[in-house]
Formats: C-alpha cells, structure tokens, sequence
C-alpha cells in the first residue's frame, strides 16, 4: 500500500491573500540503511552478508563507471539508469557549447516488473486540514498509470537530434521548466561519448 497525504496550504502567490488547496505528496519513510538491505538480502538468498556487501560494491563501481562512460546501465530487477542533461537549444553551431547546459541528471527507467508492481499496488489517501488535522480518509480510483521516462518528454533521441531547436515538454513529476532539448546520455552499449552524451569541454 502506497501512502498518499494529502494536505490543505496556502497556494496563493499573492502577499495577504491566502487560498487553500489540497496538494498531494508521498509520505516518505525513513531512508533505509544499505547494511539494513544487505542483512535482509542475505536472509532471502542464504547468501554471507561479506560477500553480498562486495557484490554491491563491485556493481555500484561498474554502474558509475559505465554510466558515465555513456552506457545505458541495466539494474538487476529494477531497470536501467543513465545520464542526460536538460539544456537550450540554439541554430547556430557557432553557440554550441557547454554553458547551454543547465542541469545534469539522472535518469532511471523502471524494468516491466517493476512498472507492474507499481501498477497493481494500492494507494490509499490521508487528507489534512491546514492545522494538521485529518479530515478525510481515501483508497484512490487513479488509473494505475506508471509513467516512463522513456515516453513524452524524452521521446526519441533521433527526433531531438533532427530538431535541435524544438523546445520539449516538462515532464510531469519535474518541476524545473525545460529550457530547451533534453538531450540524453547513453547509446545502450555503446561505446564512450556520443553527440547527445556529456559534452566534452
């Protein structure tokens, strides 16, 4: 069960005048410890906790590597992970460089499995009122959407190299507006940098 609260606030952007609004955000847990999920890996797999904790290491160390290499990384039972970064866009090749950079991220993409369990768990909704007070109860009738990174606002690597000077549209769970083309890392398996990769300089 995924918890949702649910919380009444100000969300007036105009001084002395308060208008209220329910806005939804997860209710976060605390952060576990990776010794808490190795013990528990060990547990499951029967596997010594020394020689899951070096696995983990040794594959924390490869992912970084690769992914910075370029790589689009897979994610045993998770996915896969690679770097972009957000960026403008210009039509000159003269203003390319490394200033249009604006952000450097990290983009995961959930593994079919992944996507399913998300898809098929509950969420179940707490609502507050603006003195902290629960007012409302709620198992959501959402439409199970997952959304994927790889769809919508990143779309096609080809297509944003072809138009390097269309603007594409935020993401819905990113909040920073887009300044221009996202241009992605990765070339799933490539070979070091390519032209939608790290910029070099």
């Amino acid at each position: 069960m995924i918890q949702i609260k649910a919380k009444q606030q100000n969300v007036s952007f105009e001084k002395n005048v308060e208008k209220l609004a329910f806005v939804l955000s997860a209710h976060l847990y605390n952060t576990l410890d990776t010794n808490k999920v190795i013990e528990e890996a060990a547990k499951r797999s029967g596997i010594s906790e020394g020689v899951i904790k070096a696995a983990w290491d040794a594959a924390g160390e490869v992912i970084r590597t690769w992914a910075t290499e370029g790589h689009n990384v897979p994610l045993p039972g998770l996915g896969s992970m690679r770097f972009g970064v957000r960026s403008k866009s210009v039509q000159s090749v003269e203003d390319v460089k490394t200033s249009l950079i604006s952000a450097r991220r990290v983009i995961f993409t959930p593994s079919k499995e992944v996507k399913d369990e998300l898809q098929a768990t509950k969420i179940a909704i707490t609502c507050y009122d603006k003195d902290g007070k629960i007012v409302k109860r709620v198992t959501s009738a959402d439409t199970n959407d997952v959304e994927d990174p790889e769809e919508g606002s990143e779309g096609s690597q080809n297509t944003q190299n072809n138009q390097s000077n269309q603007n594409t549209q935020n993401e819905p769970s990113d909040p920073e507006p887009s300044t221009g083309g996202d241009n992605t890392g990765g070339n799933n398996g490539g070979g070091g940098n390519t032209g939608d990769g790290w910029e070099e300089g």
